[in-house]
């Protein structure tokens, strides 16, 4: 007689608020530890590669859970104590508890597996990874501010860890350590304005030589609160702006007639001036590295045509130019290129050339039309360049692409249609640290067509 099947087990049901106990196996691009429960993926919010951990089920989905530690039963070698009061709450950083260094390596191993998984690639070379200051790097941010009177008025911070709720900051360990320290001093500047319920943020921007504020204010300022946004900005020595309710521009208010900020890049010979409101790289030591490594990687020689793609104010058109015979930048934004081409004529370039062009619409003509080109830039925003590599053929493929991105799910699928539709080979890739205590990782990858 057959002997019957065994019964099979069913794994045991869990819900939301459940506790267990799971082994963190890696870090996904959020900075949550993975785990596998019964074979189900677990995102745990709070834990690092190699800890064992006790966590809570925060929510259930069909093809994975997430949860939120409760106890580090066994913790990595790597785990370290926050520096900030405010890490946990606060949604700016993710990743404080982490050893910068092995940040470092998580992101690197975030960005392997992105292009395996997604892009079924592999670089033939890792780069050594691009790695800086780990605290007091910000240049750019946006301080949300809120008016909540049940708890104590008005807040100034970045929003709560997945949540629309502002988180006060007293300091903060990632700003520019001056703007850190005026956070109180700002807190109680806002509360005094007669607009204090109607100024939704105040964003950040630091130069080489100067700070500044920029107050979005939905209502009209009193004459006391441009005289209080004034007295502030002289006792701190800030540059400080208005930022009316559109179509309104935004103005200076102290000083009358600012002294533009700006940033340079020495191994280039490049002053680069910017405004409050203007796109810039958040760590300017990072922006350095990334640049000297783009210039080494493409190698432009005098003899080439290099392309700028998404190029901005030309945080790399313009050190391109210093080696190259000639480049060409492509931007959408109408004010940007009127910058990098007052940046080109400050800095005495005369081999560079800005055009504009949406280079998401697959129909529009390329504005560099049937020019030679020899190697490409590539610096797309987190969508990624789908629409323009999908337009590459034999004829118009430059001998090598250097993409720089902040969206390793999107270079990986980028990257399929190089290596596998257009002829390129993945040649080198690498990640840059431009985020410190962070999840945000920051990739560059060259590709090369024979």
């Amino acid at each position: 007689m057959p002997t019957a099947p065994a019964p099979s087990i069913a794994a045991p049901v869990v819900h939301k608020g459940d506790t267990a106990t799971a082994v963190i196996e890696s870090l996904n691009h959020d900075g949550q530890g993975v785990a596998r429960i019964d074979g189900k993926a677990v995102f745990i919010d709070g834990g690092l590669p190699g800890e064992t951990v006790r966590f809570r089920y925060h929510n259930k989905h069909k093809t994975y859970d997430t949860g939120r530690v409760l106890e580090v039963v066994q913790a990595s070698p790597d785990r370290v104590v926050p520096r900030c009061p405010h890490f946990g709450v606060c949604g700016g950083c993710s990743l404080q508890y982490l050893r910068p260094e092995a940040q470092l390596a998580a992101k690197q191993q975030i960005l392997s597996d992105a292009l395996q998984r997604i892009g079924k690639v592999e670089p033939q070379t890792w780069l050594p990874p691009l790695g800086g200051p780990a605290w007091g790097y910000r240049r750019r941010a946006r301080l949300g501010v809120r008016h909540v009177p049940k708890k104590g008025g008005v807040l100034v911070g970045f929003r709560e860890k997945r949540s629309a709720f502002i988180t006060p900051l007293a300091s903060c360990a990632v700003l520019d350590p001056a703007i850190s320290a005026i956070l109180p001093a700002l807190r109680e500047l806002i509360a005094a304005l007669s607009c204090a319920t109607q100024l939704p943020q105040v964003e950040v921007a630091v130069g080489e030589q100067a700070r500044a504020l920029v107050f979005r204010h939905m209502a009209p300022l009193t004459a006391a609160d441009v005289a209080a946004l004034r007295a502030f900005g002289a006792d701190h020595d800030l540059q400080i702006y208005a930022q009316p309710n559109r179509p309104e521009p935004t103005y200076a208010l102290w000083p009358e007639r600012p002294e533009p900020l700006y940033y340079t890049l020495p191994e280039f010979d490049i002053r680069m001036e910017f405004s409050p409101s203007d796109f810039i790289q958040v760590n300017a030591a990072l922006n350095r590295a990334i640049v000297s490594t783009a210039v080494r990687l493409l190698d432009p020689q005098p003899t080439d045509t290099v392309l700028d793609l998404f190029c901005g104010l030309g945080n790399f058109s313009l050190p391109l130019a210093r080696r190259a015979g000639r480049v060409l930048g492509v931007e959408t934004d109408p004010p940007l290129l009127a910058k990098a081409r007052q940046a080109a004529v400050d800095n005495r370039i005369d081999n560079i050339e800005f055009l504009s062009a949406n280079l998401f619409d697959e129909q529009a003509p390329l504005p560099w039309g049937d020019t030679r080109i020899d190697k490409w830039l590539l610096d797309p925003p987190r969508s990624g360049a789908l629409e323009l590599l999908n337009r590459l053929d034999d004829a118009t493929a430059p001998r090598r692409i250097l993409y720089i991105s902040c969206n390793p799910a999107t270079l990986a699928r980028d990257s399929q249609v190089l290596v596998q539709l257009k002829g390129y080979r993945l040649a080198s890739a690498g990640v840059a640290d431009m985020f410190p205590q962070t999840s945000h990782v920051e990739a560059l990858a060259l590709f090369e067509r024979p």
